[in-house]
């Protein structure tokens, strides 16, 4: 389908180069017949996700109507407009034809398809060969700053639309209609991106970053009152804060030092072993019950001391040879979780069968495992864990940020660029190298000390190389060296296999293609920092509209 969409777009701009004088009208018309459609039926047969056979915008078609109100960009006077309109009409072109494609599979043919899906496909054609011929400058504007209220309230009402479209999203069922709204999304930010706003959101953030911090922090803290007591997107959110904790971790270590580690589960495996040994679970061997706090810290202790116990011998390696050393402790870590049941070795983690029974958590008088009513709303106990979670993000993330504005941060960025170069400068490169993998491991050592409590139990088919490899690609997907992109790329790998059942598994293998395609278009992650952006693009004059525009989202 995708190949059918490049053809199409390619179809629209050569019958838009010869439109001529005909192009603006050509356009308006197509936004007609697309407003028109959406207030039509699509569908001629009850059960189609969006309640197809009614005349309203409901489903994908008020995904569609949205993105082709994007066409009135060009009356509005704004460099970027024609590119912004022409991305938001190929936005609704994609999610018109998959949606039709849709109904005639399920309904049994093109027959059941009713006119007002035609009407939208036509006139999403039309819109993006009219605007694809419109005269305008490739390069997004610079925006004014404006008052100083103009970009808090941005602020807050950006921050609070990210968490209505994230509830909303969640409660889509239908796996199409969830992708159609992904779609929707990202074609949007890309329009908003060439119109230069999206650029001129990321100064308002970076001048008022502590009120940017302080709302995206309430934000999420927010999200579980929005679930009217369930506990499966809470659920699901915690093992999301779990693993971006992790993903964090590895950012140390990929990202600023730039050692490509692919045995990181293994050290976030230790810290979940040390926290179920410890945590008074009937299965453990240690019959030792230490407060949570403790247990977190031994735990990262521990996890960071492999860290280094495995980096001393093997960091003076560079490149695939270090990454190999890596693969092999995280399977060496896995077999021996695997044999020290008693009768290959001692019986510290109950072999294949592992530590399972961990109790809820218990702080103080509060218990983790029981659900609470706040403000007069009921709240399910995964919350408990949910809040925990981000309040070991916000303890990570704070240690990544010192890290990173630091010398240390600074000479491991050197080591990333050129290793020989910053040895020649005086850099001790192995120590800082050893110093990444041990701060990276006890990060990793913290998250899993408290992912064994969420889970209830600890075995060594959880830690393989699958688990590494979701973590790096987290990293690499949302951006090396970020923080936001650590989150998102964590967010996306976890959230989409629960959305989108149908390639549960397979997600390694289109979570790889993924990796292929960023890699081709835009490598610097979805989330790049400036100075690896700057590295990948200095060259590029201009690029293409739907790779890497102008503008999309840059992390310092």
């Amino acid at each position: 389908m995708i190949t059918t969409l490049i053809r199409i777009r390619a179809s629209a701009e050569r019958l838009g180069a010869q439109l001529g004088p005909a192009r603006r009208p050509v356009a308006l018309g197509g936004l007609v017949l697309v407003l028109v459609g959406c207030f039509s039926p699509w569908a001629t047969f009850a059960g189609f996700p969006g309640q197809m056979t009614l005349a309203y915008p409901g489903g994908t078609r008020l995904y569609c109507l949205l993105l082709a109100l994007g066409g009135l960009l060009e009356l509005v006077p704004l460099h970027g407009r024609r590119r912004a309109g022409e991305l938001a009409a190929f936005g609704c072109l994609g999610i018109a034809l998959y949606t039709t494609i849709s109904i005639a599979n399920e309904g049994g043919g093109i027959v059941n398809v009713s006119f007002g899906a035609w009407l939208t496909l036509v006139g999403a054609f039309a819109l993006l060969a009219g605007l694809s011929a419109l005269p305008d400058d490739d390069t997004p504007p610079a925006l004014s700053d404006g008052p100083p209220w103009l970009g808090l309230l941005a602020i807050i009402a950006v921050l609070g639309g990210v968490l209505a479209l994230v509830v909303e999203g969640l409660k889509i069922e239908s796996s199409g209609q969830f992708i159609c709204f992904l779609v929707a999304i990202v074609f949007g930010v890309l329009a908003l991106a060439r119109l230069g706003i999206v650029a001129w959101f990321q100064r308002a953030a970076e001048r008022y970053r502590t009120v940017t911090l302080a709302a995206a922090l309430i934000s999420a803290a927010v999200f579980p009152f929005t679930q009217n007591g369930s506990d499966y997107w809470l659920r699901v959110g915690a093992s999301v804060g779990v693993f971006a904790a992790a993903a964090i971790g590895l950012n140390v270590v990929v990202g600023l030092a730039g050692l490509l580690d692919l045995g990181y589960i293994a050290f976030f495996g230790v810290g979940a072993y040390v926290g179920a040994t410890f945590s008074g679970a009937t299965a453990s061997n240690a019959h030792v019950h230490l407060p949570f706090l403790a247990v977190v810290v031994l735990g990262a202790l521990v996890a960071a001391t492999f860290g280094v116990l495995i980096g001393a011998p093997t960091l003076r390696l560079r490149g695939d040879y270090l990454a190999i050393v890596t693969l092999a402790f995280g399977e060496i870590f896995r077999i021996t979780a695997n044999n020290l049941d008693g009768q290959a070795g001692p019986k510290i983690t109950n072999g294949p069968n592992g530590i399972p029974g961990i109790p809820n958590l218990k702080v103080g008088g509060f218990d983790f495992g029981d659900a609470h009513t706040f403000l007069g709303v009921k709240i399910g106990y995964f919350a408990n864990y949910f809040w925990a979670e981000l309040l070991l993000i916000v303890v990570v993330v704070l240690i990544f940020v010192r890290l990173n504005q630091s010398r240390i941060g600074r000479a491991w960025v050197a080591i990333r660029e050129d290793e020989t170069a910053a040895a020649a400068m005086g850099v001790n490169t192995v120590r800082l190298k050893l110093l990444a993998f041990a701060i990276g491991a006890f990060l990793a050592g913290a998250a899993g000390t408290l992912n064994a409590h969420l889970a209830t139990q600890v075995d060594p088919t959880s830690y393989d190389f699958n688990q590494s490899i979701l973590l790096l690609a987290a990293v690499v997907l949302g951006g090396m060296g970020t923080i936001g992109g650590a989150l998102l790329g964590s967010t996306l790998l976890i959230v989409l296999p629960e959305k989108l059942r149908f390639f549960q598994e397979k997600r390694i293998l289109v979570f790889g293609i993924a990796l292929i395609l960023m890699m081709r278009f835009r490598p610097e992650g979805i989330v790049p920092n400036r100075r690896r952006q700057r590295e990948f693009h200095d060259a590029d004059s201009g690029g293409d509209a739907m790779a890497a525009p102008p503008g999309a989202p840059v992390a310092t």
